[in-house]
């Protein structure tokens, strides 16, 4: 399995991106600076093997890679001499091919074929050629033309995992933010005649979350008022995470005064209690897309990823490597942990913030052969956009 970190800078980050990057991003979604102003957020790292070191093997195996992602045909001499800006032969190129296919860069799938990249020449690409990547206009403004078009909080998720599975012909995801990281705008709890309390809370942007739990001790509508009645004036615009430390805090300082209405808080906001990990909300576009590439040709094989990409929590456990990587954007070629058909697949994700804490995470799922360039400067810009909506919440 090949991880990869593509974004290496250790500087300065806001909500996941460099400070440089979220300048240029702010200034287009405000309308400061052209869109063409967004690059990927991708460092470029040193290169192996050393048959890179010499500038013709880099350019003749950035074509192949090139050509292999546009056509996903075995790529010939003779195609790459007409590619090649510089003037070369057939018989020039065939020999830095073979030397890229001695060097584990390239294999010929068989002798009469073309040359076809190794998942060690899609690391090479990431990192020096997708590194150099600017987002193109018309992305950019298609995005935000997509984003805007929905009217709920929901529906905005839910339209970023179309467009992520749009940019990238394979598997769009989004992994709204847990229930303990919600921002709460408003609280509310009804009583019901069998004792149970239903649950509902109104976060950033409109977001509506209801749940309905059975509690530890019976609870008087009277006392549910006036607890949602003080958490309301006190808590608006906090998580439910800080909110309960904040509780918590309020108790060991003077149990007397708080202990009553914050212990019933504390039970009737306790995450793990409302289902935080069983109800986090996923939303995932672009399946008949994987299931229709080319690049799965096992029926076994992929019948086995369907089945993969329909459980919620191993795709959540497939983007928290974002989460745990210092860089904005986090690419990993070859998924085998996620079924034997994952050796052919890429994952590309970044997670969206909000005061320095990260509140979710987003990513595209395809066929290793997809246009790195366009999706990495497309997952780095939505982040960002998610990033900011957080935080104007």
């Amino acid at each position: 399995m090949d991880v990869l970190n593509p974004c290496g800078s250790r500087s300065r980050q806001v909500d996941g991106l460099r400070r440089s990057d979220y300048t240029k991003i702010t200034d287009i979604v405000c309308g400061r600076a052209p869109v063409s102003a967004v690059r990927a957020p991708v460092r470029r790292k040193v290169m192996s093997p050393t048959v890179l070191q010499q500038k013709r093997h880099q350019q003749i195996l950035t074509d192949v890679v090139r050509a292999y992602i546009e056509t996903g045909e075995p790529v010939s001499s003779r195609s790459i001499v007409h590619r090649h800006i510089e003037p070369l032969s057939s018989a020039t190129v065939r020999n830095v091919m073979a030397d890229l296919e001695d060097a584990g860069l390239l294999f010929q799938p068989h002798t009469s074929a073309g040359r076809v990249p190794t998942a060690a020449a899609y690391r090479f690409f990431v990192e020096q050629v997708a590194a150099q990547a600017t987002a193109s206009p018309a992305d950019l403004l298609w995005i935000r033309r997509e984003l805007a078009a929905a009217q709920t909080p929901e529906a905005v998720m839910e339209r970023a995992s179309h467009v992520l599975a749009a940019v990238s012909r394979g598997l769009g995801i989004f992994i709204a933010p847990p229930l303990a990281r919600s921002v709460v705008e408003h609280l509310r709890f009804l009583l019901l005649p069998d004792g149970r309390v239903l649950v509902i809370l109104i976060s950033g942007g409109g977001a509506t979350r209801d749940k309905l739990i059975r509690p530890e001790r019976p609870f008087l509508q009277e006392d549910l008022d006036r607890t949602s009645e003080y958490l309301n004036r006190h808590y608006i615009g906090w998580t439910l995470e800080a909110m309960r430390a904040d509780l918590r805090k309020q108790l060991e300082q003077d149990r007397e005064q708080y202990g009553q209405l914050a212990g019933t808080a504390l039970i009737l906001c306790d995450p793990s209690v409302l289902g935080d990990v069983a109800d986090r909300k996923i939303y995932v576009d672009g399946a008949a897309q994987i299931a229709s590439s080319p690049d799965f040709t096992n029926p076994e094989q992929l019948r086995e990823l369907l089945e993969a990409i329909e459980e919620k929590d191993r795709l959540i456990a497939l983007l928290s490597g974002c989460i745990e990587s210092p860089e904005p954007v986090h690419v990993e070629l070859g998924l085998d942990k996620i079924s034997n058909a994952g050796k052919h697949l890429a994952i590309v994700s970044a997670s969206y913030s909000s005061k320095d804490q990260v509140q979710g995470t987003l990513g595209i799922l395809a066929p290793m052969r997809m246009h790195y360039e366009r999706v990495i400067t497309a997952v780095a810009f939505m982040a960002q956009f998610f990033s900011e909506e957080q935080e104007g919440s």
